[in-house]
């Protein structure tokens, strides 16, 4: 308790500047939870699903059934959908429409991650900012000559404190972005493999249909 108590002082003593610091904390951490969230509910492929994909000739119906237990925003069922509602067209048409699905998932996927970004940068020149704000106050009451040892060292306690919220604030962001950049180029580059595995499918099958035919 004591050290909430300490910290909520400190906290106190970093000036105004940690107002808007604080707001950049909390949507980075709303972002970073949302993100964690998306992943974990609309990328994530079953175990079976995932050896269907591999496995060679497999049945269209028997993926089919079991992307129909998927939720409609999960964004490997919106991938392979749309290699399924084209497997009948020629196989570059079908390539098309799946690179172009891929490409509003990969969006879909990046979205306010720029504003991870952002924060990573604002932070700790906010933090600079109530640095130089803090030091300009403590030499404010230097200045005036009346002996204060309160006041400046609270200055310096504003400056530190500034400093130290705005660094952890962009640190906890930076690694936020690199892992979901991280994890966003791993899902795509799965999918990628994935709709390839399909895409053979489909030509086997269409060679297939091509030799009965003659």
């Amino acid at each position: 308790m004591q050290e909430l108590q300490n910290a909520w002082i400190a906290f106190k003593l970093g000036g105004m500047i940690i107002l808007p610091l604080s707001l950049l904390g909390v949507i980075a951490l709303a972002i970073m939870l949302e993100k964690a969230f998306l992943y974990w509910r609309y990328a994530r492929l079953s175990y079976d699903l995932l050896n269907l994909v591999e496995t060679y000739g497999f049945a269209w119906a028997d993926l089919e059934k079991m992307l129909s237990v998927l939720s409609e925003r999960h964004y490997y069922k919106r991938f392979f959908e749309v290699v399924i509602t084209n497997r009948h067209r020629p196989s570059w048409w079908t390539e098309s429409r799946a690179a172009d699905e891929a490409q509003l998932i990969e969006t879909s996927l990046a979205r306010r991650l720029w504003v991870l970004e952002t924060i990573v940068t604002a932070a700790p020149l906010l933090g600079l900012m109530g640095t130089i704000i803090g030091m300009m106050h403590a030499f404010q009451i230097i200045g005036s000559g009346v002996v204060n040892p309160t006041g400046v060292t609270g200055g310096v306690a504003q400056a530190l404190i500034a400093t130290a919220v705005g660094l952890l604030i962009a640190l906890i962001a930076l690694f936020g972005f690199n892992y979901f950049s991280r994890l966003q180029s791993q899902t795509m580059d799965e999918m990628e493999r994935l709709g390839t595995r399909l895409i053979d499918h489909i030509r086997l099958d269409q060679q297939g249909s091509a030799h009965e035919a003659a």
